[in-house]
């Protein structure tokens, strides 16, 4: 999927702290979402379709993502 990201709106979570690791979003087009990493804001970003952001989400949260 190639999505164009140059327009997109990013914002980070209320309850992000300056100077913490931290993501932001955007709601693209389509009903796409993307992810960056703040720090890194010309980088690389993952867009997810509704379902695959709703299954990306629940990984996070149930650990699956966690470094060896």
């Amino acid at each position: 999927m190639n999505t164009n990201l140059s327009e997109a709106k990013w914002f980070k979570s209320s309850r992000s702290q300056a100077g913490k690791e931290c993501v932001e979003v955007a709601f693209l087009g389509e009903g796409l979402v993307g992810v960056r990493d703040s720090k890194n804001p010309t980088g690389p970003a993952l867009v997810f379709t509704p379902g695959e952001g709703n299954t990306f989400t629940t990984g996070i949260t149930a650990g699956d993502f966690k470094r060896p």
